[in-house]
């Protein structure tokens, strides 16, 4: 038995490149499938007989299923190894997209959707730990990050453009179909290149912890998302918001005396890993409810077709894409706090721009150049992010701060989008204007709270230590 496994873990490993690609191909489905749906959200109203509070959970059943788990499905990579996590959520997450495809009901879709979470869960923190644990390297590192972030930021945009292009030329289902050819090929790929680990020394699994995070996470969005339809003094939404107390309160006493925790909380005596994080919850707040509005938008308020939408987006995920990779050659060169605070610059203005959006517009003057801007400044922060997130992380931790970096992102794009859909319906209700004029006025307020969060990142990037990027010593990183 012993011989069987120590020659599995001697096999010729693969290159360094083809274990990226693998990794990187893994975390572009998991991220694209958290927007993807968004071009197709009115088709699938349409057959499916969704309310407006449907359409928005479809893309939380997801987000709440994948930030939810992100943690546990960490911490059981680190204790039965990256591979066999990566693999078992590529099995889980392709299954989910082929039952999702045929399904002929709201409810069925919404499964579908939240177990594609459970399966992203498994997938991202070990596609980031797959790089961090092979490219130990500090340029080589920094290299492959530059690509997984370019990887992650452009995923969520050009999901918009290959959703639109799919759901007009082969049907929304199909944007969850294409996910099933995709995963068996990174399946398979990952068999050949991803060798076993042996053990961490990391014992057992906080499941109370993932329980009660994951259920103070979804009653916090439910609560919020209810807010409108009933009023933030409903009963619904009072017992939603006092239940995620009250599920937060758990997960905090559990993870106080658990022998393995989910969160061991000495972590955020570490004030990189906490502004860091803070940081990529507010961009996962930013870049998820833009990206949202922007497609309602174009198709409940112009009109444009999922096609049409599609492409009208494609100049901004191209930048975004060209912005990721350009911001490892920044980073170097200005630091963190300079490039995080130059891009949400960028961003906020970007945002405000579009807080003018007219009821009747002009796409070359009123959506190419703010949805461009927008796209440069939100496209050169993730890098500066993940690095101070993962700086010094050693080996065996290595999933505890992917995800927490992951989960942030996650989480913060589901009580983000949540919270500003809220704020837009709220605005919506109490308009007298007609319905794409009041519609108009909704997006109008969320985009500028949206700002707002943009500049509240600015000032937490003044705040990273100036060395935390560059700090590598496993003694102070020890978790």
């Amino acid at each position: 038995m012993n011989i069987v496994y120590q020659r599995k873990v001697a096999k010729r490993p693969a290159p360094l490149g083809f274990i990226l690609a693998v990794a990187c191909g893994a975390q572009f489905m998991v991220v694209l499938d958290s927007l993807i749906v968004n071009v197709a959200l009115p088709d699938m109203k349409s057959e499916l007989g969704l309310s407006v509070a449907g359409q928005q959970w479809i893309v939380n059943a997801y987000l709440i299923a994948f930030g939810g788990l992100l943690l546990f499905a960490a911490r059981a990579a680190d204790l039965v190894g990256h591979r066999r996590m990566f693999s078992s959520g590529l099995a889980v997450f392709t299954l989910a997209s082929l039952i999702g495809g045929f399904a002929e009901d709201g409810w069925l879709l919404l499964v579908a959707r939240a177990v594609q979470g459970v399966g992203a869960a498994a997938l991202a923190p070990s596609s980031l730990s797959l790089i961090t644990s092979t490219h130990t390297e500090t340029h080589q590192r920094r290299h492959a990050l530059a690509i997984w972030a370019a990887t992650s930021g452009s995923a969520g945009a050009i999901g918009l453009v290959i959703g639109g292009i799919i759901t007009d030329t082969l049907g929304w289902r199909w944007v969850l179909f294409i996910n099933v050819p995709i995963g068996v090929i990174l399946f398979v790929a990952a068999g050949w290149s991803l060798r076993s680990a042996p053990p961490t020394g990391r014992t057992g699994l906080d499941l109370p912890g993932a329980i009660t995070v994951t259920l103070g996470i979804g009653s916090l969005v439910y609560g919020i998302s209810q807010a409108t339809e009933h009023g933030w003094g409903s009963a619904p939404v009072v017992i939603a918001l006092l239940a995620a107390a009250v599920f937060v309160g758990m997960f905090v006493v559990v993870e106080t005396r658990s022998r393995a925790p989910l969160i061991p909380l000495a972590i955020f005596r570490r004030r990189n890993i906490v502004i860091a994080n803070t940081i990529m919850a507010l961009l996962g707040t930013i870049m998820t409810a833009t990206m949202f509005f922007l497609s309602i938008y174009q198709q409940q308020v112009l009109g444009y077709s999922p096609l049409r939408t599609g492409l009208a987006l494609l100049p901004m995920s191209v930048v975004i894409v060209i912005g990721a990779i350009t911001s490892k050659t920044l980073l170097p060169r200005l630091g963190a706090r300079k490039l995080l605070v130059s891009g949400a610059a960028l961003t906020t203005v970007g945002l405000l721009w579009m807080a003018a959006l007219p009821a009747e517009a002009d796409y070359l003057a009123q959506i190419l150049g703010p949805t461009v801007l927008w796209a440069c400044g939100i496209s050169v922060m993730s890098l500066p992010v993940t690095d101070i997130a993962t700086a010094g992380i050693e080996p065996e931790s290595a999933g505890l701060a992917s995800g927490l970096v992951n989960t942030a992102r996650q989480v913060g794009g589901a009580i983000g989008l949540a919270a500003l859909t809220t704020v837009a319906g709220t605005i919506t209700t109490r308009t007298d204007d007609s319905a794409p004029r009041a519609l108009v006025h909704g997006y109008h307020a969320a985009l500028i709270v949206a700002a707002g969060i943009t500049l509240i990142v600015a000032m937490l990037a003044l705040l990273t230590p100036p060395a935390a990027t560059a700090a590598r010593d496993k003694n102070e990183s020890r978790l």
